[in-house]
C-alpha cells in the first residue's frame, strides 16, 4: 500500500482510493496465512503447478471491486498488471481469465447492459519480466518506488529469495538494466 501511494503521488493521480480487503480471513496461501513463503525454490515448467503463494480468487476479488468503482465513477477502462509468463502458474493471471472477466463485466453491470462495456485492460499479460522492466524504464518509472516481494520486511525491503523477488531480479538481468530494488540481501535469479 505504501508503494502504491508513492507511485500514485509521483504520477499525480487525481484520486487514489484505498479499500481494505483482508484475504487473511480465508487463508489458503503463504501470503494470507502462517504458511512459510517458499524461498529459493526450483521452478517447474508445468503451467499447472500452482504455487502455495497463489491467493485464492484474489484477482477476481480485486477486479470485482474495481468494476464496481469504475461503474460508479463512469469509467470505461480498468487496468490490471497481471502477466501470464515467467512461470507464474496463477490461474487468475491467464488470458482466459481476463477474457471471461471481460464477459462478466458486460453481463453484470448497468453499463454493460446499456452497451457501454467497461474494458478490462491487461497490457502486461503477454510480456516477459524483461519486457516489463524495459517498458517501465521507457515510461520513466522509478522502480525503487515499487515492490514485488511476497515476504517484505516491516521496513519495506524485499527479501530477495521469494519467487517474486527472483523473477523480478531475472527480469532486470535479462533486460540489461541494473536492479535498483531495495533488498535485505542480494536477490538470487531464477536459473
Amino acid at each position: 500500500l505504501e508503494a502504491a501511494e508513492r507511485v500514485a503521488e509521483h504520477l499525480g493521480v487525481a484520486e487514489h482510493v484505498v479499500q481494505g480487503i483482508d484475504l487473511r480471513v480465508f487463508g489458503g496461501s503463504a501470503i494470507t496465512s502462517e504458511i512459510a513463503v517458499p524461498k529459493d525454490r526450483v521452478f517447474s515448467s508445468d503451467r499447472n503447478d500452482i504455487p502455495i503463494t497463489y491467493v485464492p480468487a484474489r484477482n477476481t476479488i480485486f477486479l470485482a471491486f474495481a468494476l464496481a468503482y469504475a461503474e460508479a465513477a463512469h469509467a470505461r477502462d480498468i487496468f490490471i498488471g497481471v502477466h501470464a509468463t515467467d512461470y507464474s502458474g496463477y490461474p487468475d493471471c491467464r488470458p482466459e481469465f481476463i477474457a471471461k472477466f471481460q464477459e462478466l463485466a458486460a453481463l453484470a453491470t448497468r453499463a454493460g447492459v446499456e452497451g457501454e462495456t467497461i474494458r478490462i485492460q491487461a497490457p502486461l499479460l503477454e510480456m516477459t519480466k524483461a519486457q516489463i522492466v524495459r517498458e517501465g524504464v521507457r515510461l520513466g518509472l522509478n522502480y525503487q518506488m515499487t515492490i514485488s516481494c511476497y515476504d517484505p520486511t516491516a521496513e519495506g525491503l524485499a527479501c530477495g529469495h521469494c519467487d517474486a523477488c527472483r523473477l523480478r531480479h531475472r527480469g532486470f538481468e535479462e533486460a540489461g538494466i541494473e536492479d535498483c530494488t531495495r533488498y535485505v540481501e542480494p536477490a538470487v535469479s531464477v536459473s
